[in-house]
């Protein structure tokens, strides 16, 4: 059986209407395009209606806490990278990975951690994740990523040292 992608990434053009005035993509807008990638990358990479398992299953995630860092402006007609990867999950919770960068994938744009809890609908009591889910989230879990609750700061910078490393080497500079 192949390996299922741990990372995907699609390219997104902002839109006018998602811009302020400067042209930039609006702040609050970032979590429309982060959360709507998310979504695309699990129903074509792994299968999964989010809609559909929230039925079948009477649960689904809650976003309880999201760390979102605003780098360099995603400006009106550009093209985007957007990549999701799952960072860290254990019986009930989930932390998701996002990454916009600009759309050769050399420079980071924003960066941002959304944590979920799955809930039991719609009581909305919190509930395990059911040993096929556990077993999805296990192989698609990106262990390269050391997880620290209060290391959003630290990862931020980290990704950015290594995609400058990554332009140097490349013979792109800063």
């Amino acid at each position: 059986m192949a390996r299922l992608v741990r990372t995907p990434e699609t390219l997104h053009r902002i839109h006018f209407q998602d811009c302020d005035m400067l042209g930039h993509l609006n702040n609050a807008r970032y979590l429309d395009y982060f959360l709507n990638a998310r979504e695309d990358h699990t129903t074509e990479h792994y299968a999964m209606n989010l809609g559909k398992l929230a039925q079948e299953q009477r649960a689904a995630w809650v976003i309880t806490k999201h760390h979102l860092s605003f780098l360099k402006p995603a400006r009106h007609g550009a093209l985007v990278r957007i990549g999701t990867q799952l960072i860290h999950f254990d019986n009930s919770n989930l932390v998701v990975e996002m990454q916009m960068r600009s759309e050769d994938g050399q420079r980071l744009l924003a960066l941002l951690w959304s944590e979920m809890t799955f809930v039991q609908m719609p009581a909305g009591t919190r509930l395990d994740h059911p040993d096929e889910l556990m077993d999805l989230l296990n192989e698609i879990d990106v262990d390269e990523v050391d997880y620290d609750p209060d290391g959003f700061d630290e990862r931020v910078k980290l990704v950015r040292q290594q995609l400058k490393q990554k332009r140097r080497d490349t013979g792109k500079g800063d």
